[in-house]
């Protein structure tokens, strides 16, 4: 088997990722009076989905941001990293940022016909996962079995659009900037030709029941420790899934630090990124290449061990 050529995305492909990861954002619009703008900055989350690569904002009907657009347009959009369960406590606890995408633009309100054809795109999109899930293997199932799938999985999470009571103004979202903020709170900008050129990943939509399932499983969680001193070469105490896309996965692992001027040392986190033999096109094939992994760790630990 060959390696895939790069190790890591690009930005757009990061971009792209967390966008179609995620199924909620933090809008910001500008406020508004009869006077019209005020200059002051509005902020809810909500929840969108993406067709084309634009996003689609719902916007429930009585909060205040469909006042703020009928005077002005402009606005951001703030989506983060998926970080569910044990990740978001671990994150927190070492002051650690989960990567975002910052896009600036304008929303621009759907007229009813607009707002049935995005309706449907959003049925669509939540079958094909639903159908993905239900049709999946032991590998898959395992896995998913662990997170707490109600609140992780994207689907289930935009049906309520569909099928609650509440009414929505629904927004297309017309990017004029994007950027990367990664876990460090680096700024880095990305042409808008370079996200409209790239795709988003196969495995995004269910990244976070992944992610979430192998970080609940204390069984996985065994697993991640034996790759990253398998394949790393790094003695690791802990570890956590910190993200997952098609060529591997990227682990937070509690190694040692350097020595410090008395002589000791002391655990810290650090991000690790474990590459895949083949692309990951698909779920089943992300889970079959990380089950492959694991028991490939713990043979050649049990060889090292001399068991």
């Amino acid at each position: 088997m060959k390696r895939s050529k790069a190790s890591a995305l690009t930005l757009a492909e990061k971009c792209k990722n967390i966008l179609a990861a995620n199924w909620q954002g933090n809008l910001n619009t500008v406020k508004a009076d009869a006077k019209g703008s005020k200059g002051e900055i509005y902020t809810s989350k909500v929840k969108y989905f993406v067709k084309k690569g634009r996003p689609y904002i719902w916007v429930p009907e009585k909060d205040l941001h469909n006042v703020n657009a009928i005077i002005d347009e402009r606005s951001s959009f703030a989506v983060a990293s998926p970080f569910p369960g044990p990740l978001a406590n671990l994150l927190k606890s070492i002051k650690k940022l989960p990567a975002r995408v910052a896009l600036t633009g304008d929303i621009v309100p759907l007229e009813d016909k607009r707002i049935k054809m995005a309706a449907e795109g959003l049925k669509e999109i939540i079958s094909v996962e639903q159908k993905v899930v239900k049709e999946s293997s032991y590998s898959v199932s395992g896995i998913l079995s662990s997170s707490r799938f109600s609140s992780t999985s994207r689907s289930e999470n935009l049906k309520e659009l569909l099928e609650g009571n509440k009414q929505y103004v629904v927004y297309k979202f017309n990017l004029s900037t994007c950027t990367y903020i990664d876990g460090n709170g680096g700024n880095h900008e990305v042409e808008l030709e370079d996200v409209e050129a790239s795709k988003s990943d196969p495995l995004s939509p269910f990244s976070t029941s992944l992610i979430d399932g192998i970080n609940q499983s204390e069984m996985r969680r065994r697993a991640l420790i034996l790759l990253c001193i398998t394949h790393l070469k790094k003695n690791t105490k802990d570890a956590f899934l910190l993200s997952i896309d098609r060529k591997g996965f990227d682990v937070l692992g509690k190694v040692l630090g350097p020595v410090r001027s008395d002589g000791s040392r002391e655990y810290q986190w650090k991000e690790f990124r474990i590459m895949f033999k083949e692309e990951a096109c698909h779920v089943e094939a992300f889970c079959q290449q990380l089950v492959q992994m694991e028991e490939e760790a713990l043979k050649n630990i049990s060889s090292f061990s001399g068991l």
